[in-house]
């Protein structure tokens, strides 16, 4: 079966692979006892289902230029990095060298093959039973898919940076105001005091009214104010910083991953009670309550549902292509819906008996 990188499906295909793939480019990639040899560039996949086969390595640790083509088989995946437990660098000597975008012919896909089933037995195959006409085998675990993926979310990480929020000058102006001050002052007056003369006697004398009159002058005194101004020390302001804290709300939008789980046929999982709702069909673990059984007919019709659609997209696809294997996929894809309204219908039974 020819295989296409998985950029290519991702912009010419994207009908095929929809939203929820699993794209390990830019991954660390590690070797034999956990040795860094280089980083993962790419990955080929099935053209028709969009399912990773084979990893594109980048060797440079081991090699000055070199990027070879690995079975996705003996990859394990933990956090952010790619490990190939089993991958030395005796095998990637001997493997074929692969440039990004070049065709990956079959002859160098079973050549680079022999070369690691030889050194792992546990990837050893008949060669009788494994030609190339039979393409890829379930049983082959050289290109099963690894056990274990983590799942990711995003927290939130709140770091704190220092800024200058304001500032503050001290100064000083002078502003007027009217005031008044009552001052007691004193002023002389003239005081005239007559008296009447009772034993009025006569003035000797040669004498002329008006002639010799003489005028007495006395002279007043007052106060007045006189109005100064002083300054004096009302108030003294000193200048300091003090932190005071206060609790501000900040809101951002995180993502999480969740478990698809896709199942064929009539099988029942244990291990997986706990997970969310938004797990696939028959994904939620049988707790053996009502709520159990019903969540776990709902998943199963999300999952006939997505089955339906699935088998018209091959359908129209056969329609546009020609091709009769797209009407064998879509007849599949029927049969798995069938599967899981069945047992859709077998679960809300044993909720109803529950009850």
């Amino acid at each position: 079966m020819r295989l296409i990188p998985l950029s290519e499906l991702t912009t010419r295909h994207a009908d095929v692979l929809g939203n929820d793939y699993y794209d390990p480019t830019g991954s660390t990639a590690y070797g034999l006892n956990g040795d860094r040899i280089g980083t993962i560039r790419g990955a080929l996949a099935e053209p028709e289902t969009g399912r990773i086969r084979s990893l594109i390595v980048d060797v440079g640790g081991w090699f000055s230029s070199k990027e070879v083509v690995v079975p996705v088989g003996m990859a394990r995946i933990e956090g952010d990095g790619v490990y190939f437990d089993n991958l030395t660098k005796d095998q990637v000597s001997g493997m074929q060298a692969y440039a990004v975008g070049q065709d990956y012919s079959m002859d160098a896909q079973y050549a680079d093959e022999r070369v690691l089933r030889a050194a792992n037995p546990q990837y050893a195959m008949d060669e009788q039973s494994y030609t190339r006409d039979r393409g890829y085998r379930s049983d082959d675990a050289l290109y099963q898919t690894p056990d274990r993926l983590q799942l990711l979310e995003e927290r939130l990480i709140v770091n704190k940076d220092r800024f200058v929020a304001g500032s503050v000058e001290i100064g000083k102006h002078v502003e007027t105001r009217q005031e008044s001050v009552q001052v007691p002052l004193q002023r002389e007056e003239v005081v005239i005091e007559r008296h009447t003369v009772s034993d009025a006697r006569p003035v000797t004398g040669d004498v002329r009214l008006g002639e010799g009159s003489q005028t007495m002058r006395v002279d007043l005194e007052a106060e007045r104010a006189n109005i100064g101004k002083e300054a004096y020390v009302t108030e003294e302001v000193s200048v300091g910083k003090r932190t005071v804290t206060e609790t501000q709300t900040h809101t951002a939008e995180l993502g999480r991953e969740v478990l698809d789980v896709n199942k064929t046929g009539e099988v029942r999982m244990d291990g997986l009670s706990g997970t969310d709702t938004s797990m696939g069909a028959g994904t939620l673990g049988r707790t053996g309550s009502a709520a159990g059984d019903v969540a776990g007919a709902a998943g199963n019709k999300l999952e006939e549902g997505a089955d339906r659609l699935r088998a018209m997209g091959h359908e129209v696809a056969g329609a546009v292509t020609g091709n009769p294997k797209h009407d064998a996929l879509a007849a599949e894809d029927r049969a798995k819906a069938n599967m899981n309204n069945d047992q859709a219908d077998r679960d809300m039974m044993d909720a109803d008996r529950k009850i």
